[in-house]
């Protein structure tokens, strides 16, 4: 009897790890069935999204995001007058900040680089989670905003670390946490989705509200229209010729930003983050 109880514990120790591995998998397939299915998602080869982003004092900035397969990313956003852009070509990172004082193209500090290259994976995370090279562990259910949601840790490949909640009713993101390294300094962050509507047969989220985790100031994004598969040219994402180096300056400035959205593993609106916290930087400047 002893002995197998004994062996009972031994195999229960020993097959608890699969069968993890099963609930993550289990957890990760109702969240994408939710999100409009595996071939509706691979069938989106572009997307563009236009809102607005809250700045607070009573500014707005109007955006507009775009994003081709395989990695290409691209937002502009009007500030003061200005127009600027941050966009990853699938290779390099550059922006152009005109109320930073940067009239011309300028290639992106390697930090800010890399959080656009995460950004431009138009798919997010969990999909194909396992050829990204990344890890994800299920760590139970944690409460969001009074509804139990499934916690999913995240190790990408390059080592960064993110922790999404998965509503347990919708299956749906609805917050992610992580923390990043910018300049040898470690900023954690969190952002919490909402306002998820169905476009053309897929559920996305509408609202985006970022910031420091534990602080009550949050930027806030509302998305007005996202558009699925419109025509978008390689010129537009690509750096252009003479693009001037990173500066340091620029790293300063735009590092903030992106330590705060250091969670945002939404993807699709997650770029348009960074350009949220470069304008509110931008904002800052123009006051001094």
């Amino acid at each position: 009897m002893i002995r197998r109880t004994l062996t009972g514990i031994i195999l229960a120790a020993l097959l608890a790890p699969a069968a993890m591995a099963q609930t993550v998998d289990e957890v990760i397939a109702k969240n994408i069935e939710a999100k409009g299915g595996m071939e509706k998602l691979k069938a989106m080869k572009t997307l563009r999204v236009t809102g607005k982003m809250m700045m607070g004092q009573g500014m707005e900035a109007p955006f507009t995001m775009m994003a081709k397969r395989p990695r290409m990313t691209r937002t502009e956003f009007v500030f003061a007058g200005m127009t600027g852009v941050q966009a990853y070509d699938g290779k390099n990172g550059w922006m152009v900040m005109p109320f930073m004082g940067k009239k011309d193209p300028e290639a992106m500090p390697e930090d800010q680089a890399k959080l656009m290259e995460e950004q431009a994976d138009i798919d997010g995370p969990l999909v194909d989670w396992k050829e990204k090279g990344h890890k994800v562990e299920l760590l139970g259910k944690e409460q969001v905003e009074g509804a139990d949601a499934y916690k999913v840790k995240v190790t990408k490949k390059n080592g960064d670390v993110s922790t999404i909640f998965i509503d347990a009713e919708s299956h749906l993101e609805i917050k992610s946490e992580g923390k990043r390294k910018i300049r040898g300094t470690e900023y954690e962050g969190e952002t919490v989705l909402g306002e998820y509507k169905e476009v053309e047969g897929m559920m996305m989220a509408h609202s985006m509200e970022s910031g420091a985790k534990g602080s009550p100031q949050r930027q806030k994004m509302v998305i007005e229209k996202i558009e699925v598969n419109p025509a978008l040219a390689d010129t537009l994402f690509l750096m252009p010729a003479g693009t001037k180096p990173a500066s340091m300056p620029a790293a300063a400035d735009s590092g903030k930003g992106g330590a705060a959205k250091a969670a945002a593993d939404s993807g699709k609106a997650g770029a348009g983050k960074a350009a949220a916290d470069t304008v509110a930087a931008g904002a800052k400047a123009k006051k001094k």
